[in-house]
């Protein structure tokens, strides 16, 4: 996916701020996971959401405004309860990585906030992107 870098992601300098390279990763996630028919609607619509539960990320060069990125996230591995997604962030013009990461998420009960498994199709589309991608 392509995100044009907006001056509200940076700082007075024109540099996107750090903490916005977490978002830009969990915005591809989640327009992968909408794209697959288990987006944060139909997560709700069974009485679930997503969570983070721990964040990991290397900074390797700076973006600028108004640099276009290029926003790619990767299933890493799955389980019962839990996923890891990996992301990278590019700048288009010169393909220069930006930034690495990984998210591990899991299911909340959306009424009481108590851990749940995944669904069984968010656990479907996730095993399935896993596997195309170890191809």
């Amino acid at each position: 996916m392509l995100r044009q870098v907006e001056h509200v992601d940076t700082d007075a300098s024109g540099v996107v701020h750090f903490a916005r390279y977490a978002s830009l990763i969990e915005t591809a996630l989640l327009d992968n996971l909408e794209r697959l028919g288990t987006g944060l609607d139909t997560l709700a619509a069974a009485g679930a959401e997503l969570v983070v539960s721990e964040l990991r990320l290397r900074y390797l060069a700076s973006a600028r405004y108004p640099d276009e990125l290029s926003l790619e996230a990767s299933v890493d591995h799955v389980g019962a309860a839990r996923a890891r997604i990996a992301g990278t962030v590019r700048r288009s013009a010169d393909g220069a990585e930006l930034a690495t990461g990984t998210l591990v998420l899991g299911l909340v009960d959306r009424a009481d906030g108590s851990p749940r498994t995944l669904t069984p199709e968010l656990l479907n589309v996730l095993t399935e992107a896993g596997t195309h991608a170890a191809h």
